[in-house]
């Protein structure tokens, strides 16, 4: 069996050498290919010990690309190779599809690069302790690789034959059918752009509109919509398009956290009131967490229904939302201190009722039952 075997093989070796072509230029492929991929790797290895991210991105976005070119043209060669003089039209597709596959992987690569550099450079300056505008990186990044997509579809275009003039024309003509149909994906792009380019907000920041519902902290900006997680986790998807019309406030950004309460005192204490004034004033003068460069006002300003009321308005050095009621919470505790050492008591609400007390009615007995 195995002789006949061999008899046939070289049968078909004598009658179409082209096999036996490409069979070895199918094997030198798969040995470039395993070559390539343990070369790449050295390198790889090699980069990642040296602080330029830079050369770490462009030998990992070219591991995939660099093989899968190496088996498109060995492929494409092995295919010409079969039965020559062949003028059946599978084969005039090769060339055109080879061609194609370049720019494909080209593109590929590049868009790679583009991916893996914005991961290395926010890596890098993260480890590096450095303050980084992560929504400019991807706004940066977002640009650039729909560029290149864009050239890609357009160099493909003009290889298959197809006059990228005629293609432009078409679409100045054609653009204004595609923007009355798809004018709110247009809006919400240049929305996006909008956000992009004035910045109100970037991701991470806790942001809120007092037009809309809508408060959270921003996970991601795209070109059509924006991701927003509410503090009860649920996920907020807002059309961009949206923040050109409404009001969005960015309470990240603010440089201090504001105290203001009022804290009402017994009228009985109404000999106590300067000195509690005076003592509460001192007292946010010299702690640590209050800003003294801010406005900070202790006055006594109303009488009010069961009490004598003083405000405290004062700012702290820190913007962290549980670090300020920490710090406020110490503050009204000390408030409470000062006012019970003057001997004074906070105010409830209270009633109190005066029955009148008259002559012709003090010598009545109470009638009897």
């Amino acid at each position: 069996m195995f002789e006949s075997l061999t008899t046939s093989i070289l049968r078909v070796l004598r009658t179409d050498p082209w096999v036996l072509h490409m069979f070895i230029v199918v094997l030198v492929t798969a040995t470039l290919d395993l070559l390539l991929r343990r070369l790449l790797h050295k390198i790889y290895e090699q980069f990642r010990k040296t602080r330029n991210y830079w050369d770490d991105a462009f030998v990992d976005a070219l591991k995939a690309p660099a093989r899968g070119g190496v088996w498109l043209l060995g492929l494409s060669y092995a295919i010409t190779l079969a039965k020559p003089g062949n003028e059946s039209a599978i084969f005039a597709f090769v060339e055109p599809v080879r061609d194609v596959g370049v720019i494909v992987l080209i593109a590929w690569f590049l868009v790679r690069f583009i991916k893996r550099g914005e991961q290395s450079y926010l890596e890098y300056h993260a480890e590096e302790g450095r303050s980084i505008d992560r929504t400019t990186a991807d706004a940066v990044a977002k640009l650039l690789r729909l560029s290149v997509l864009i050239t890609a579809a357009l160099v493909i275009l003009q290889t298959l034959g197809y006059s990228i003039s005629g293609i432009l024309a078409f679409g100045g003509v054609g653009g204004i059918a595609v923007g009355f149909a798809a004018k709110d994906l247009l809006a919400n792009f240049f929305g996006g752009l909008m956000v992009y380019l004035d910045r109100p907000f970037s991701v991470g920041d806790w942001v809120r509109s007092p037009d809309r519902n809508i408060e959270g902290t921003v996970e991601h900006i795209g070109w059509r919509l924006t991701r927003i997680r509410t503090f009860d986790q649920r996920p907020l998807y807002i059309p961009n398009s949206l923040f050109t019309q409404i009001v969005v406030e960015n309470p990240s950004r603010m440089t201090n956290r504001r105290i203001y309460e009022t804290i009402g005192i017994r009228y009985d204490d109404v000999a106590h009131m300067e000195g509690i004034v005076e003592a509460v004033r001192d007292m946010l003068r010299q702690h640590p967490e209050i800003d003294t460069q801010r406005t900070l006002i202790v006055n006594f300003n109303a009488f009010a229904a069961s009490s004598l009321d003083f405000f405290v308005y004062a700012f702290t050095h820190t913007t962290e939302w549980v670090r300020f009621h920490e710090i406020k919470q110490d503050v009204l505790l000390r408030i409470i201190d000062i006012v019970e050492a003057h001997g004074a008591q906070c105010a409830f609400p209270t009633t109190t009722v005066h029955l009148a007390s008259t002559p012709e009615h003090a010598g009545l007995a109470a009638p009897e039952l």
